[in-house]
This record gives C-alpha cells, sequence and structure tokens, in this order.
C-alpha cells in the first residue's frame, strides 16, 4: 500500500509539478489481476482499484492498518467501471455492472472481487474511510441513486450527478460516494469551484479517450495549481483546495468525500473572478 502524507498549502504553494504529482496524483489504479491501493493520511481515507482476471482477489488487512481484516474499523464503497463482475462479502454475492456501486459497512470480514469475463474484466475502483459504527450493505443503481442534472452548455459543463453513497440513499458514517457524467461539447468540472473544510474529496477520472487528457486544478483560490491527468488516475484534494477541470473531451468522473459532515451542500463558494 502507497502513503501519502498531508501536506500544507502553505508548502503545496512550493512544489514543481513532479512534486504536486508525487504527493497528490495516483497514476495507476487498475493492474491485472492486483489490488493497488493508497493511504491517504488526508481524513485517512484509502482510494484504489482491483481488477480481477485469471484470478479472484481477496482483500487482505494491510500492515498500516494494524487490524485483523481490511474493514474491522473501517466502512468502503466500490463502484464498478469495466465489465460486469462480483464483490463476495462473507460469503454473500453482489454483481455489480458498469457504474453500479456498493456500500460495505463495517466489520464484514471476507471481501473478494471477481470478473464475470476476463476479456473484459470488471474494474472496482475503491474509496475506504474510517468508521464508528456498522451500517446494512447496500447495491446502488442507477435505478435507486439521487440523480441531479445541472449546468449548460453554453458554459461546457452540463452533466448529471449520480449521487450514490448519500444520505438520500443508504447511511454511512462518513463516506459519501457518486459519479458525475459530462455530456458530450461539455468540459468543464466543478466550476464555479469550492472548498469544503469540514472534509476532503478524491477525483477519479475514466471514460476519457487515451489521447485525451484533464487539467485537474487544485490549490487555494488565490493560488492555483494544476496537474494533467489521464484516463483512470485518482487526485487527492485536502480540504483547503480547490478541486475542479477541465478536460480536452467529455469524460466521467468518480467524487468521493470523507470527514466530519455529509452535507452535499457544505460548500463555500468561490467566485470565478476569484480565482488567481
Amino acid at each position: 500500500m502507497d502513503t501519502r502524507y498531508a501536506n500544507h498549502p502553505e508548502d503545496s504553494k512550493k512544489y514543481n509539478t513532479a512534486e504536486l504529482r508525487k504527493h497528490y496524483l495516483q497514476e495507476k489504479i487498475f493492474s491485472e489481476d492486483e489490488i493497488n491501493l493508497t493511504y491517504s493520511h488526508v481524513d485517512r481515507i484509502i482510494l484504489g482499484g482491483a481488477m480481477p482476471v485469471k484470478e479472484n482477489l481477496s482483500l487482505k488487512a494491510a500492515a498500516e492498518l494494524r487490524a485483523d481484516y481490511f474493514l474491522q474499523r473501517r466502512e468502503m464503497g466500490v463502484i464498478n467501471v469495466g465489465g460486469s463482475g462480483t464483490v463476495v462479502l462473507d460469503g454473500k454475492e453482489y454483481a455489480l455492472d458498469k457504474y453500479e456501486c456498493l456500500y460495505i459497512g463495517m466489520g464484514t470480514k471476507e471481501v473478494t472481487f471477481t470478473s464475470s469475463d476476463n476479456k473484459n474484466p470488471a474494474k472496482f475502483y475503491i474509496n475506504c474511510a474510517p468508521a464508528t459504527k456498522t451500517y446494512p450493505t447496500v447495491k446502488i443503481t442507477r435505478d435507486n441513486a439521487l440523480i441531479v442534472n445541472l449546468g449548460s452548455q453554453d458554459n461546457m459543463n452540463k452533466r448529471t450527478i449520480y449521487k450514490l453513497i448519500h444520505p438520500e440513499v443508504c447511511e454511512s458514517c462518513q463516506l459519501s460516494m457518486g459519479v458525475t457524467m459530462l455530456l458530450s461539447g461539455s468540459g468543464w468540472n466543478s466550476m464555479p469551484c469550492h472548498t469544503h473544510e469540514r472534509r476532503m474529496e478524491v477525483y477519479f477520472y475514466f471514460d476519457l479517450p487515451e489521447d485525451q487528457r484533464v487539467f485537474h486544478l487544485m490549490g487555494q483560490p488565490e493560488e492555483t495549481r494544476h496537474i494533467v491527468m489521464a484516463n483512470e488516475q485518482a487526485v487527492i484534494s485536502p480540504s483547503w483546495s480547490i478541486h475542479a477541470g477541465i478536460g480536452t473531451s467529455n469524460y466521467t468522473f468518480i467524487w468521493g468525500m470523507c470527514g466530519e459532515n455529509q452535507d452535499f451542500d457544505d460548500m463555500d463558494h468561490i467566485a470565478t473572478k476569484d480565482l488567481k
């Protein structure tokens, strides 16, 4: 498991491109028959992916957790972004097609990932946060997601938001997750931008053509930086940082949040004219 430490905004102002990527970007989410995870000290989120192809993959307790099993003190969200697959939790199977989500409550001991077709393997994107209470495991599809349409073609940000792990959809201790799809002709996400001091966020960009890129914006509003991101990469956003982006084509991204507040509208909005 890779480990990323929390960084002060004053330090981050001094980072060059390589240092920004080292501290905030996870370039490789999926590897064949592996589970790739990153442990961030920003609200202690764990992010990564499992891609079973020829083998079933079991989630084991990493040494960094000092736990008997991975979800002994944690909750987890899994969203499939690949072919059909199955997540097996303590012997119970949950089939997930692309864009479908599974909230997994604290205390689940055995977690196994499988693909239905190794020629079109499942890609299970993972966010995991500390938990203090066990809530029921829930499968969430587009049929029971909270759906919001926002933006306009004139502002190049027309998008559909699927709120999946969200207080109005299912209970969780602190983890929230969802999928945002930008329509053809739109490229901006989360603009006008915002921060939220009460929680951090991770963006995972996918459904982006291999020859296209997203320019992800981060940093304090008066001192912005950017990270150029390719398909199926994730970026850590501390609570003090904006998180927005513009793509050279439309794309989809998963947002995952953890912290002390699950109110989706708890944002400190920033006018575009005030960005520097």
